[in-house]
């Protein structure tokens, strides 16, 4: 073993019980997620962000704290995921998340037949867009 290399850099994951267990009820009994706030964090994920969605955050960030409630980015995307998480374990598929989701996967999937559509019409068409019949890969 390599001096310094004593640590696995292996995350331990969760098991699948611990990943379909509901959520725990927050402290009023009520169905609310709590979000981790200013604590060491211990578990760690990448995310990246289009210029514009960062963008969003910092000006989010900047009117929180005009409104006195001043946090860091990481801070405020761990409470909207747990505002989101919380709206999904309570609302199930009617939640804004799943059908955000789900309009986004319709809405990807309906581009790409018709983009597969266009491009095979295309295709089948050009022979004949040509003057003595043939497509230029014929040629």
């Amino acid at each position: 073993m390599a001096a310094g290399r004593g640590r696995s850099r292996r995350v331990s994951l969760p098991g699948v019980a611990e990943l379909l267990r509901p959520a725990a009820p927050g402290p009023d009994g009520g169905d609310q997620r709590r979000a981790s706030g200013r604590e060491k964090h211990t578990q760690k994920i990448t995310v990246y962000l289009s210029a514009e969605e960062l963008l969003d955050l910092e000006r989010a960030r900047l009117a929180l704290l005009r409104y006195g409630a001043a946090a860091d980015r990481g801070r405020i995307v761990r409470e909207a995921i747990a505002v989101l998480l919380a709206d999904l374990d309570a609302r199930g598929k009617d939640s804004l998340l799943a059908r955000r989701i789900a309009s986004s996967n319709s809405a990807s999937s309906n581009s790409a037949s018709s983009n597969s559509a266009s491009s095979n019409s295309a295709s089948s068409t050009s022979a004949l867009d040509q003057p003595n019949g043939t497509s230029e890969s014929a040629l």
